[in-house]
């Protein structure tokens, strides 16, 4: 399913873990966020946000966000992992989803000596929908109210207590997500919902044709300029809920405006079925490591 393989031999490892936070205060399940900070304790640690799949269905699967196979490799490597629930389809209209994740990463920053975080490095990772999330919310970096066409979306929103927190990301990882909403005929995957019916057709209120704009804006190429912040793609080639070529599409366009990118297709994966190898798992945490240096020189 949307959901991928959550099933491990390994379980997480943390020192700490804060669980249901509400990042907005508004009480509901959707802006409720978990916390679990590594086993070896610091001072401080570096940050990724790590988003559930659930083709943007479900408002309450943060304890079910791939939780013993890409957050237990961030905690071992050192970094606190945040996982938060998002409004789903059924909530609220696009961009109130990534409006949301937004909205973590300015409540990071603005409780970071409550929970060491060291917001010196802010990483987003998610499977799916979940990466879907997590490429826009990096590669739209400083967008406020972004344009294309006739369509126009706000889509830093203004939710929470820290809305004069930056919402900057450093990196962002993408696991098995549909990044490119035009691209998703590109292979053999399923269609889901049927033509004028799909999630996200459902979640942005209009078919794809005739509003090309909209979905422009809804895709993560949509907002890529050179200037964007690097990213590391991770796909199957056997995964037929969202086609690898979606993938592709993104690195493609990535590395056309020459923006530091990496892509792995995994020629059995599927959807998230079989993608959660030792060396995946590692080139995910080596990429970010390689990131924070950077961002600390």
């Amino acid at each position: 399913g949307f959901g991928g393989d959550q099933s491990s031999a390994t379980q997480a490892e943390f020192s700490e873990k804060f669980s249901d936070i509400d990042y907005v205060g508004d009480g509901q399940v959707y802006h409720m966020l978990d916390i679990y900070l590594p086993k070896e304790k610091k001072d401080k640690y570096p940050v990724v946000v790590h988003i559930y799949g659930s083709a943007w269905g479900s408002n309450s699967s943060k304890g079910a966000a791939d939780i013993n196979t890409i957050c237990a490799a961030l905690l071992n490597a050192g970094y606190a992992v945040v996982t938060p629930n998002h409004r789903a389809i059924a909530d609220a209209k696009w961009p109130a989803q990534v409006n949301d994740i937004k909205a973590v990463i300015r409540f990071i920053r603005g409780n970071a000596a409550k929970y060491k975080f060291d917001t010196s490095f802010i990483a987003t990772s998610g499977f799916s929908s979940g990466g879907h999330l997590s490429a826009v919310t990096a590669l739209s970096n400083g967008v406020k109210v972004a344009k294309q066409g006739k369509a126009e979306y706000d889509i830093e929103g203004n939710l929470g207590a820290y809305t004069k927190e930056s919402s900057y990301v450093n990196a962002f990882c993408d696991w098995s997500g549909p990044t490119e909403l035009l691209q998703m005929e590109c292979g053999n995957a399923m269609v889901f919902g049927g033509k004028g019916n799909t999630p996200e057709e459902q979640m942005i209120g209009l078919p794809k044709e005739g509003n090309e704009d909209n979905f422009i804006l809804l895709s993560a190429s949509g907002f890529l300029d050179k200037n964007d912040v690097p990213g590391y793609i991770f796909h199957g080639d056997a995964d037929f809920v969202v086609a690898s070529c979606v993938s592709q599409f993104l690195y493609d366009s990535m590395q056309k405006v020459g923006v530091e990118s990496y892509i792995v297709r995994e020629p059995q994966g599927g959807h998230g079925m079989g993608m959660y190898s030792e060396e995946n798992l590692k080139k995910m945490t080596d990429f970010l490591d390689a990131q924070r240096k950077k961002a600390k020189k």
